[in-house]
């Protein structure tokens, strides 16, 4: 007699996706990075499917399936990094739904939790933003996997949910039960969709994408695939087919609003994914097509939806000072120099970051050079003095906290990465001296950045930077200031 094929325990994950600014720090986290190095090789390692909301393959509604899994889930693991609301909420969800078998995980960033979650077990990892270090990618495997195979072997389970611990007898409900009053209430409400319609809609929608969308014969593309078809036509620097995809990604989510019964006019109202419009505009500006000048006034338009005068949100404020930044380098207008100024600026004040804070700097020196009021003029070379030296602070202290690896089984391409993140420290601190007028240090630093410059265009970035700040210093405005 054949034996039928057991099929595995689901581990169900509840995080944001792609990059996040989590808004108590300033700091931008890339979840991603957390999932795929360390959240899914864990679960995997203690024996189960990991599967996270970007990654369920449906033609209908999002929800239903998200809230199947919420429901059904052998385990549920809900990073909480950034604060995410979607997180807090669905976790929430699952709480209501299972009385155990949630771990609940953070990033070690975040300073305070929610009253209601004190009491609650919650692991932390450190992350470095862009990456996590190897050792540190290493222990919370380890530690993630060991939690998921001691909650799944006890017997009787420990109750981790708050509402099964405080609230004695309650009763969790049944799928088949919590189904048919969605079906229900799907009847009811007029909500429910035909199946054919779906189908037809969905046929239309893969044909008009057909040449975005493929990859995947027969099946319909999730939003994780298309998601690691941008990554890698951004590493190959193919910025059109990215920006293909993209527009794609954002139909779709337009169309899954259109699903749940929302007009057009209601649709547009809705706020758009932050995370897709930024690597829009990133790619769109990138492509210079079908000129530099259009292609930057595009990604404007863009990232103008983010609302980037009050936005909060560092990548936005990144990408809308790098537009205009752009901008001013073609045109030479001024409004587009003070508004890159000003993005550079607030993004350095609220993420005290080196990025930031290297091309606020620059830019302080640039527009002391164009400005014909001495006062001015004076007043943004200092202030650019004045960034240069917190940036330098910031940059050793990184150097401090991230030492290379020295465990001799890292692999080349967890030390590769390192090396990216610490060259471009290295070529800020070198560019923070030159700026100070500190030329033998800047020198020998920068000359150890370019030895281990993981990629030659890297250097060749630095390079060109160095040639613009530098005649900037020739007709210094400090030589006004009358000194006795």
């Amino acid at each position: 007699m054949k034996k039928v094929k057991k099929e595995k325990r689901i581990c169900f994950v509840v995080m944001g996706f792609g990059k996040k600014t989590d808004f108590e720090t300033g700091r931008v986290l890339d979840l991603d990075k957390s999932y795929k190095n360390m959240i899914k090789p864990a679960v995997e390692a203690a024996g189960l499917k990991c599967v996270r909301a970007d990654e369920i393959v449906h033609s209908g509604l999002i929800d239903v399936p998200m809230y199947e899994q919420l429901l059904n889930a052998d385990v549920v693991v809900a990073d909480l990094s950034t604060s995410n609301k979607n997180a807090f909420y669905e976790l929430g969800v699952r709480h209501a739904l299972r009385p155990f078998t949630t771990v609940i995980i953070a990033e070690d960033g975040i300073k305070t939790f929610p009253f209601d979650l004190n009491h609650v077990s919650i692991r932390k990892y450190h992350h470095l933003g862009e990456d996590i270090g190897f050792e540190e990618v290493m222990r919370f495997r380890q530690q993630l996997t060991k939690a998921i195979k001691e909650i799944m072997k006890k017997d009787p389970r420990d109750k981790d949910s708050p509402v099964y611990a405080f609230l004695n007898g309650l009763n969790p409900p049944a799928l088949a039960a919590a189904v048919q009053a969605n079906i229900q209430e799907a009847i009811d409400t007029g909500l429910q969709i035909h199946n054919k319609e779906a189908e037809l809609r969905d046929e239309k929608y893969a044909n008009k994408n057909k040449s975005v969308n493929s990859g995947l014969p027969g099946e319909l593309k999730t939003h994780n695939d298309l998601m690691q078809q941008v990554d890698e036509a951004q590493k190959n620097g193919d910025w059109i087919k990215a920006k293909k995809l993209l527009t794609s990604v954002r139909k779709m989510k337009k169309d899954e609003m259109k699903k749940q019964g929302m007009t057009k006019k209601e649709v547009m109202k809705q706020p758009e994914d932050a995370y897709i419009l930024q690597r829009l505009a990133l790619v769109t500006y990138k492509s210079k097509l079908p000129n530099e000048k259009d292609a930057l006034l595009e990604a404007h338009q863009l990232l103008k939806l983010l609302k980037p005068d009050t936005s909060n949100d560092i990548e936005t404020l990144g990408l809308w000072g790098a537009v205009h930044k752009r901008l001013w380098d073609l045109e030479k207008m001024p409004d587009y120099l003070d508004e890159a100024v000003r993005a550079y600026g607030r993004g350095f004040y609220i993420c005290n970051d080196y990025y930031n804070g290297i091309n606020f700097a620059f830019l302080l020196n640039v527009r002391a050079a164009q400005s014909t009021d001495r006062a001015e003029a004076i007043a943004d070379f200092v202030e650019a003095n004045r960034v240069r030296k917190e940036v330098l602070s910031i940059c050793e202290q990184w150097l401090k906290d991230n030492p290379i690896p020295s465990n001799d089984k890292v692999p080349e391409m967890a030390i590769n990465t390192y090396l990216k993140s610490w060259y471009w420290v290295m070529a800020t601190i070198g560019e923070s001296l030159v700026g100070l007028g500190d030329e033998k240090n800047a020198r020998k630093v920068l000359n150890e950045a370019y030895e281990k410059a993981p990629e030659g265009w890297m250097k060749q970035s630095t390079k060109e930077q160095l040639n613009k700040l530098i005649p900037l210093f020739n007709d210094s405005p400090l030589k006004y200031i009358i000194t006795k």
